[in-house]
Formats: structure tokens, C-alpha cells, sequence
């Protein structure tokens, strides 16, 4: 064998097996080897992501694939991806299988306007950190110029302008109504 550990007497059982030996990956041994924390696995299987099974002694495992499963739901979440697509994109795989490197690249061309448009979103975000957000809180003093009597609220909830309303719009319409 080329493992040394398993040449050492004392080495245990498991060291000297063989990957193709042992099919089966334990939660701590896949949260270690993914880089993921056991609970976020046990979510990822809550979600329908991954599939695992019981040992014999009620210890949860995974087939040795997952570990390749779990990569791909992380690079796809670090751009920015959300569960239900990740989840979507991993049910149209045949049989359930782990992402080739023909399906990555099939996958990154179908979300790269999703992606395109959250860089428009966040580049948005960075020409306005200096002006009102139409929270409507009042607190800035130029909120009573941009957003006057909060006229932002009738859009809805949350910070309108960092959403995409532009305050020209709400302007228009707070004096359309007033």
C-alpha cells in the first residue's frame, strides 16, 4: 500500500481501507473534508440537496460522492446562489448524480444574467451609500428631500431606492398625489 499509516503497526482499521473499500463517508468525516460545519449538512439533506442513510449503529453517512455533491452547493452558493436554485439545478441532473464539468459549465451560462444582474444591483448600491435609501426613517436630513412625507412607503416596504424605485419617480408621483 502507498499509505504509510496503514503500514504503521497500531494503524486502525479504517486507515488501511481503500476508498473503493468503504462507500460510505460519516457526517463528521464529510463536514470535515467539505469544510462545512455537520449542521449545514443535515440542513442540506433537510432541503432535499443531499441524500444520506443510517449506519447499523444510527450514525448518519453519505455515499462518497456527497462529498463532490456538497463542493458544488457551495461554489454555487458563493455566487451568490440561492437554495431553491441550487436545488432546481442538481433535480435536473440524470439520476440524481454530482455535476460533471460539462453540467458546471452548462449551469454557469443559464445564471449568468442572474448573476449579471445582481453586479448591476450591488454596483447600484454603490453609487447610492451616499444618498437617501427611502426607508423612509426620517433620520438623514436629506430625507425630507428625497423622500418627502414618505412617499416612498406606497411602493412598498424596505429601502425603495436601493431596490431600483428612483426617487425622481417617487418625487413625481408624492406631488401627482398631493
Amino acid at each position: 500500500m502507498t499509505d504509510h499509516a496503514a503500514g504503521r503497526p497500531g494503524a486502525t482499521a479504517a486507515l488501511r481501507e481503500s476508498p473503493r473499500e468503504k462507500p460510505w463517508i460519516s457526517i463528521g468525516e464529510l463536514a470535515r473534508r467539505a469544510g462545512v460545519a455537520a449542521s449545514a449538512l443535515r440542513f442540506y439533506e433537510s432541503q432535499g440537496l443531499l441524500s444520506g442513510t443510517r449506519s447499523a449503529g444510527g450514525h448518519r453517512q453519505y455515499p462518497r460522492h456527497v462529498l463532490r455533491r456538497v463542493g458544488f452547493i457551495r461554489a454555487a452558493q458563493t455566487v451568490g446562489l440561492g437554495l431553491d436554485e441550487i436545488r432546481a439545478a442538481l433535480a435536473g441532473l440524470p439520476e440524481g448524480r454530482t455535476p460533471t464539468k460539462a453540467d458546471w459549465q452548462r449551469l454557469a451560462r443559464g445564471w449568468a444574467p442572474l448573476i449579471d444582474a445582481r453586479i448591476a444591483a450591488l454596483q447600484r448600491l454603490r453609487g447610492q451609500l451616499d444618498a437617501c435609501i427611502g426607508c423612509g426613517c426620517l433620520s438623514l436630513k436629506a430625507c425630507a428631500l428625497y423622500n418627502p412625507a414618505d412617499g416612498a412607503a406606497v411602493r412598498g416596504p424596505g429601502a425603495r431606492y436601493l431596490l431600483g424605485d428612483r426617487a425622481s419617480e417617487v418625487l413625481a408621483e408624492a406631488r401627482a398625489n398631493a
